[in-house]
Protein backbone atom coordinates (compact mmCIF):
# COMPACT_ATOMS: atom_id res chain seq x y z
CA UNK A 1 0.00 0.00 0.00
CA UNK A 2 1.17 3.26 -1.13
CA UNK A 3 1.47 5.46 1.92
CA UNK A 4 -0.76 9.15 1.78
CA UNK A 5 0.26 12.24 3.08
CA UNK A 6 -1.93 13.63 5.66
CA UNK A 7 -2.71 16.81 4.37
CA UNK A 8 -4.16 19.34 7.20
CA UNK A 9 -5.29 22.92 6.24
CA UNK A 10 -2.09 24.05 4.06
CA UNK A 11 0.12 21.69 6.15
CA UNK A 12 1.61 18.43 4.80
CA UNK A 13 2.60 15.93 7.08
CA UNK A 14 4.46 12.97 5.58
CA UNK A 15 3.60 10.45 7.48
CA UNK A 16 -0.32 9.85 8.13
CA UNK A 17 0.50 9.30 11.86
CA UNK A 18 -0.48 12.03 14.55
CA UNK A 19 1.05 11.26 18.04
CA UNK A 20 -1.56 11.42 20.86
CA UNK A 21 -1.07 14.27 23.78
CA UNK A 22 -0.56 12.85 26.74
CA UNK A 23 -0.75 14.12 30.18
CA UNK A 24 0.75 14.64 32.68
CA UNK A 25 4.33 15.52 31.29
CA UNK A 26 4.00 12.04 29.14
CA UNK A 27 3.90 13.88 26.21
CA UNK A 28 6.34 16.49 25.95
CA UNK A 29 9.03 18.63 24.03
CA UNK A 30 11.98 15.42 23.64
CA UNK A 31 8.94 13.09 22.09
CA UNK A 32 7.39 15.23 20.15
CA UNK A 33 10.28 16.66 18.42
CA UNK A 34 11.24 13.35 17.65
CA UNK A 35 7.57 12.10 16.17
CA UNK A 36 8.22 15.37 13.54
CA UNK A 37 11.12 14.69 13.00
CA UNK A 38 10.23 10.56 11.96
CA UNK A 39 7.66 12.40 9.35
CA UNK A 40 4.62 12.41 12.09
CA UNK A 41 3.03 15.05 13.83
CA UNK A 42 4.46 15.75 17.09
CA UNK A 43 2.27 16.90 19.95
CA UNK A 44 3.37 18.56 23.41
CA UNK A 45 0.11 17.96 26.32
CA UNK A 46 -0.37 21.41 27.85
CA UNK A 47 -1.85 18.99 31.04
CA UNK A 48 -0.70 19.45 34.40
CA UNK A 49 2.35 21.39 33.47
CA UNK A 50 1.68 23.93 36.75
CA UNK A 51 2.07 22.93 40.90
CA UNK A 52 -1.61 22.48 41.52
CA UNK A 53 -0.79 22.98 45.66
CA UNK A 54 -0.13 26.45 44.52
CA UNK A 55 -2.46 29.25 43.99
CA UNK A 56 -4.73 29.23 40.74
CA UNK A 57 -3.22 32.21 39.80
CA UNK A 58 0.39 30.60 40.67
CA UNK A 59 -0.77 27.68 38.85
CA UNK A 60 -1.52 29.31 35.59
CA UNK A 61 1.80 31.33 35.56
CA UNK A 62 3.78 28.18 35.83
CA UNK A 63 1.44 26.29 32.90
CA UNK A 64 2.17 29.34 30.51
CA UNK A 65 5.42 29.31 31.45
CA UNK A 66 6.29 25.66 31.30
CA UNK A 67 4.44 24.92 27.90
CA UNK A 68 6.28 28.33 26.59
CA UNK A 69 9.44 26.55 27.78
CA UNK A 70 8.72 22.70 26.26
CA UNK A 71 7.35 24.75 22.73
CA UNK A 72 10.56 26.82 22.77
CA UNK A 73 12.95 23.27 23.58
CA UNK A 74 11.42 21.13 20.87
CA UNK A 75 12.11 23.97 18.24
CA UNK A 76 15.60 23.30 19.16
CA UNK A 77 15.11 19.70 18.16
CA UNK A 78 13.37 19.71 14.67
CA UNK A 79 12.32 22.32 12.16
CA UNK A 80 8.73 20.31 11.65
CA UNK A 81 5.53 21.56 12.63
CA UNK A 82 4.00 20.71 16.32
CA UNK A 83 0.67 20.91 18.08
CA UNK A 84 0.15 21.49 21.21
CA UNK A 85 -3.16 19.46 23.08
CA UNK A 86 -5.88 21.22 25.18
CA UNK A 87 -8.01 19.48 27.46
CA UNK A 88 -11.31 21.72 27.62
CA UNK A 89 -12.07 21.31 31.32
CA UNK A 90 -8.88 22.64 32.10
CA UNK A 91 -9.30 25.79 34.22
CA UNK A 92 -6.87 27.86 32.05
CA UNK A 93 -7.50 25.92 28.76
CA UNK A 94 -8.47 29.75 27.57
CA UNK A 95 -5.06 30.44 28.42
CA UNK A 96 -2.85 27.51 27.41
CA UNK A 97 -4.13 27.96 23.79
CA UNK A 98 -3.66 31.34 23.67
CA UNK A 99 -0.30 30.89 24.60
CA UNK A 100 0.52 28.25 21.90
CA UNK A 101 -0.91 30.59 19.52
CA UNK A 102 1.52 33.49 20.28
CA UNK A 103 4.11 30.95 20.54
CA UNK A 104 3.63 29.59 16.84
CA UNK A 105 1.52 26.57 17.30
CA UNK A 106 -0.08 25.84 13.71
CA UNK A 107 -1.74 23.07 15.29
CA UNK A 108 -4.54 22.97 18.42
CA UNK A 109 -5.92 19.39 19.53
CA UNK A 110 -9.04 20.04 21.64
CA UNK A 111 -10.14 17.50 23.93
CA UNK A 112 -12.30 16.68 26.88
CA UNK A 113 -15.42 19.14 26.03
CA UNK A 114 -17.61 20.58 23.02
CA UNK A 115 -15.52 23.79 21.91
CA UNK A 116 -18.07 26.17 21.09
CA UNK A 117 -15.69 29.38 21.56
CA UNK A 118 -12.40 27.94 20.24
CA UNK A 119 -12.65 29.92 16.86
CA UNK A 120 -13.44 32.67 18.75
CA UNK A 121 -9.95 31.93 21.10
CA UNK A 122 -8.34 31.48 17.84
CA UNK A 123 -9.97 33.74 14.98
CA UNK A 124 -7.01 33.47 13.14
CA UNK A 125 -7.72 30.56 10.18
CA UNK A 126 -3.63 29.68 9.49
CA UNK A 127 -4.28 27.89 12.55
CA UNK A 128 -5.46 24.55 12.52
CA UNK A 129 -8.17 23.71 14.79
CA UNK A 130 -8.73 19.90 15.36
CA UNK A 131 -11.96 18.78 18.01
CA UNK A 132 -11.27 15.06 19.39
CA UNK A 133 -14.90 13.67 19.07
CA UNK A 134 -16.25 10.68 19.94
CA UNK A 135 -19.65 10.37 17.92
CA UNK A 136 -21.54 11.37 15.16
CA UNK A 137 -23.84 13.73 16.82
CA UNK A 138 -20.93 15.81 18.54
CA UNK A 139 -19.79 16.52 15.26
CA UNK A 140 -22.92 17.59 14.57
CA UNK A 141 -23.31 19.81 17.37
CA UNK A 142 -19.38 20.89 16.49
CA UNK A 143 -20.03 21.70 12.60
CA UNK A 144 -23.54 23.65 13.22
CA UNK A 145 -22.36 25.65 15.96
CA UNK A 146 -19.10 27.18 13.77
CA UNK A 147 -20.71 27.27 10.27
CA UNK A 148 -23.26 29.84 11.83
CA UNK A 149 -21.54 31.88 14.49
CA UNK A 150 -18.05 31.62 13.05
CA UNK A 151 -18.36 30.80 9.17
CA UNK A 152 -15.50 28.11 9.94
CA UNK A 153 -15.09 24.57 9.96
CA UNK A 154 -12.47 22.35 11.78
CA UNK A 155 -9.31 21.83 9.89
CA UNK A 156 -9.20 18.21 11.15
CA UNK A 157 -10.87 16.03 13.53
CA UNK A 158 -9.90 13.35 15.59
CA UNK A 159 -12.12 10.74 16.02
CA UNK A 160 -10.89 8.94 19.37
CA UNK A 161 -12.82 5.16 19.92
CA UNK A 162 -13.82 3.28 22.63
CA UNK A 163 -10.25 1.36 22.83
CA UNK A 164 -8.43 4.61 23.38
CA UNK A 165 -6.39 5.21 26.61
CA UNK A 166 -7.38 7.75 29.65
CA UNK A 167 -10.52 9.96 29.82
CA UNK A 168 -12.80 8.23 27.06
CA UNK A 169 -16.08 9.98 26.02
CA UNK A 170 -18.09 7.06 26.42
CA UNK A 171 -20.59 6.09 28.57
CA UNK A 172 -20.19 2.81 31.04
CA UNK A 173 -22.75 1.42 29.02
CA UNK A 174 -21.29 1.94 25.53
CA UNK A 175 -17.59 0.10 26.87
CA UNK A 176 -19.54 -2.39 27.64
CA UNK A 177 -20.85 -3.13 23.83
CA UNK A 178 -17.47 -1.59 22.27
CA UNK A 179 -18.88 -3.24 19.01
CA UNK A 180 -21.34 -1.23 18.56
CA UNK A 181 -19.31 1.79 19.01
CA UNK A 182 -16.33 0.86 17.39
CA UNK A 183 -14.49 2.96 14.79
CA UNK A 184 -15.27 0.80 11.81
CA UNK A 185 -18.82 1.48 13.08
CA UNK A 186 -18.70 5.38 14.39
CA UNK A 187 -16.19 6.48 11.29
CA UNK A 188 -18.80 6.09 8.19
CA UNK A 189 -21.43 7.46 10.26
CA UNK A 190 -19.13 11.20 10.57
CA UNK A 191 -17.75 10.72 7.21
CA UNK A 192 -21.74 11.09 5.95
CA UNK A 193 -22.26 14.28 8.63
CA UNK A 194 -19.03 16.17 7.22
CA UNK A 195 -19.63 15.78 3.20
CA UNK A 196 -22.40 19.13 3.05
CA UNK A 197 -20.20 20.95 4.97
CA UNK A 198 -16.83 19.84 2.77
CA UNK A 199 -19.02 20.64 0.15
CA UNK A 200 -19.91 23.88 1.03
CA UNK A 201 -16.54 25.25 2.47
CA UNK A 202 -15.06 23.09 -0.75
CA UNK A 203 -12.52 22.00 1.87
CA UNK A 204 -11.56 18.54 2.85
CA UNK A 205 -12.00 17.67 6.81
CA UNK A 206 -9.46 15.14 6.94
CA UNK A 207 -10.77 12.32 10.07
CA UNK A 208 -8.06 11.19 12.09
CA UNK A 209 -8.78 7.89 13.65
CA UNK A 210 -7.69 7.39 17.21
CA UNK A 211 -8.31 4.19 19.76
CA UNK A 212 -6.87 0.77 19.92
CA UNK A 213 -4.57 1.49 17.08
CA UNK A 214 -1.24 -0.55 17.15
CA UNK A 215 0.21 -1.95 13.50
CA UNK A 216 0.73 -1.02 10.74
CA UNK A 217 -1.87 -2.93 9.04
CA UNK A 218 -4.24 -1.11 11.54
CA UNK A 219 -3.06 2.45 10.09
CA UNK A 220 -3.60 0.59 6.95
CA UNK A 221 -6.99 -0.61 7.72
CA UNK A 222 -8.07 2.66 9.43
CA UNK A 223 -7.09 4.51 5.64
CA UNK A 224 -9.06 2.03 3.64
CA UNK A 225 -12.09 2.96 5.75
CA UNK A 226 -11.99 6.21 5.00
CA UNK A 227 -9.59 8.36 7.13
CA UNK A 228 -7.01 10.53 6.36
CA UNK A 229 -4.99 9.55 9.24
CA UNK A 230 -4.44 7.99 12.73
CA UNK A 231 -3.58 9.35 16.27
CA UNK A 232 -1.67 6.72 18.14
CA UNK A 233 -0.20 6.98 22.18
CA UNK A 234 -0.24 4.08 23.86
CA UNK A 235 3.14 2.80 21.89
CA UNK A 236 5.11 5.84 22.40
CA UNK A 237 4.65 5.74 25.84
CA UNK A 238 7.63 3.03 25.67
CA UNK A 239 10.10 4.75 23.19
CA UNK A 240 13.44 5.84 24.31
CA UNK A 241 12.44 9.49 23.81
CA UNK A 242 9.43 9.89 26.03
CA UNK A 243 10.14 11.21 29.73
CA UNK A 244 8.46 9.34 31.82
CA UNK A 245 9.96 7.28 34.71
CA UNK A 246 11.94 3.61 33.54
CA UNK A 247 9.83 2.40 35.99
CA UNK A 248 6.63 3.85 34.30
CA UNK A 249 7.61 2.23 30.88
CA UNK A 250 8.53 -0.83 32.49
CA UNK A 251 5.11 -1.08 33.63
CA UNK A 252 3.54 -1.05 30.39
CA UNK A 253 5.82 -3.74 29.61
CA UNK A 254 5.02 -6.14 32.40
CA UNK A 255 1.17 -5.32 32.34
CA UNK A 256 -0.96 -8.49 31.24
CA UNK A 257 -4.35 -7.53 29.16
CA UNK A 258 -6.28 -8.43 32.42
CA UNK A 259 -5.03 -6.22 34.30
CA UNK A 260 -5.99 -3.17 32.02
CA UNK A 261 -9.65 -1.87 33.27
CA UNK A 262 -11.97 0.97 33.01
CA UNK A 263 -12.34 2.77 35.76
CA UNK A 264 -14.17 6.36 36.96
CA UNK A 265 -12.41 9.32 36.88
CA UNK A 266 -12.70 11.95 39.95
CA UNK A 267 -13.74 14.21 36.77
CA UNK A 268 -17.00 11.90 35.92
CA UNK A 269 -15.56 10.21 32.88
CA UNK A 270 -14.81 6.83 32.17
CA UNK A 271 -10.77 6.17 31.73
CA UNK A 272 -9.01 3.37 31.22
CA UNK A 273 -6.02 2.19 33.12
CA UNK A 274 -3.26 -0.19 34.27
CA UNK A 275 -4.25 -1.70 37.31
CA UNK A 276 -2.07 -1.36 40.02
CA UNK A 277 -1.35 -0.66 43.87
CA UNK A 278 -2.93 2.45 43.71
CA UNK A 279 -6.04 1.31 42.30
CA UNK A 280 -6.40 -2.03 44.41
CA UNK A 281 -5.75 0.27 47.60
CA UNK A 282 -8.53 2.62 46.32
CA UNK A 283 -10.90 -0.40 46.51
CA UNK A 284 -10.46 -0.77 50.07
CA UNK A 285 -9.69 1.99 51.31
CA UNK A 286 -12.15 5.10 52.72
CA UNK A 287 -11.63 7.95 50.73
CA UNK A 288 -8.85 10.32 50.66
CA UNK A 289 -7.66 13.28 51.92
CA UNK A 290 -7.61 16.03 48.89
CA UNK A 291 -6.00 19.24 49.55
CA UNK A 292 -7.80 21.15 46.38
CA UNK A 293 -6.91 24.92 46.54
CA UNK A 294 -8.81 25.55 43.30
CA UNK A 295 -10.39 23.36 40.75
CA UNK A 296 -7.72 22.66 37.66
CA UNK A 297 -10.56 20.93 36.58
CA UNK A 298 -13.34 22.31 36.10
CA UNK A 299 -15.62 18.99 35.79
CA UNK A 300 -13.62 17.53 38.89
CA UNK A 301 -15.95 16.58 42.16
CA UNK A 302 -13.24 17.40 44.70
CA UNK A 303 -15.55 17.58 47.70
CA UNK A 304 -16.69 13.57 46.90
CA UNK A 305 -13.07 12.42 44.50
CA UNK A 306 -11.79 9.30 46.22
CA UNK A 307 -8.11 10.94 45.14
CA UNK A 308 -6.80 14.18 43.22
CA UNK A 309 -6.19 12.44 39.97
CA UNK A 310 -3.32 15.61 39.24
CA UNK A 311 -1.27 14.44 41.73
CA UNK A 312 -1.73 10.85 40.87
CA UNK A 313 -0.71 11.37 37.58
CA UNK A 314 2.02 13.53 38.60
CA UNK A 315 3.36 10.14 40.58
CA UNK A 316 2.88 7.91 38.00
CA UNK A 317 5.76 10.12 35.59
CA UNK A 318 7.90 10.55 38.71
CA UNK A 319 7.83 6.63 39.09
CA UNK A 320 5.97 6.59 42.43
CA UNK A 321 3.87 4.18 40.79
CA UNK A 322 2.11 2.60 43.97
CA UNK A 323 0.93 6.02 44.46
CA UNK A 324 0.33 7.04 40.91
CA UNK A 325 -2.63 5.89 37.91
CA UNK A 326 -1.25 4.99 34.70
CA UNK A 327 -3.84 5.87 31.83
CA UNK A 328 -2.84 3.44 28.89
CA UNK A 329 -5.15 2.01 25.54
CA UNK A 330 -6.41 -1.25 25.48
CA UNK A 331 -3.01 -2.46 23.28
CA UNK A 332 -0.75 -1.70 25.98
CA UNK A 333 -0.45 -5.31 27.27
CA UNK A 334 1.17 -5.84 23.32
CA UNK A 335 4.02 -4.15 23.98
CA UNK A 336 7.30 -5.99 25.35
CA UNK A 337 10.24 -3.27 24.55
CA UNK A 338 11.54 0.07 24.64
CA UNK A 339 12.88 1.50 21.25
CA UNK A 340 13.56 4.71 19.27
CA UNK A 341 10.57 6.67 17.94
CA UNK A 342 12.43 6.14 14.66
CA UNK A 343 12.72 2.37 15.15
CA UNK A 344 8.46 2.81 15.56
CA UNK A 345 8.06 4.62 12.68
CA UNK A 346 10.10 2.22 10.59
CA UNK A 347 7.91 -0.82 11.65
CA UNK A 348 4.65 0.84 11.59
CA UNK A 349 5.43 1.92 7.96
CA UNK A 350 6.97 -1.38 6.86
CA UNK A 351 3.14 -3.24 7.99
CA UNK A 352 1.47 0.05 6.25
CA UNK A 353 3.47 -0.91 2.95
CA UNK A 354 2.96 -4.80 3.86
CA UNK A 355 -0.50 -4.71 3.08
Amino acid sequence: MKIPELKIGNITIKIPIVQGGMGVKVSLSSLASAVTNAGGMGTISSIGLGDIEKSKNEFEKESREALVREIRKARTQTDGYLAVNIMGVLSNAEDLVITAVKEGIKFIVYGAGIPFRLPAIVPDSSVNLIPIISSARVVKIILKNWDRTYNRIPAALILEGPHAGGHLGFSLEQLDDIDNNSLEKILPEVLEVIRPYEEKYDKKIPIITAGGIYTGSDIARMLSLGASGVQMATRFVCTEECDVADVYKQAYINVKKEDIQIIKSPVGMPGRAIRNKFLIDLETMEKKTIKCPFRCLTLCDAKNAQYCIAVALVNSFNGDLDNGLLFCGSNAYRIDKIMSVKELFAELIAGIEAV
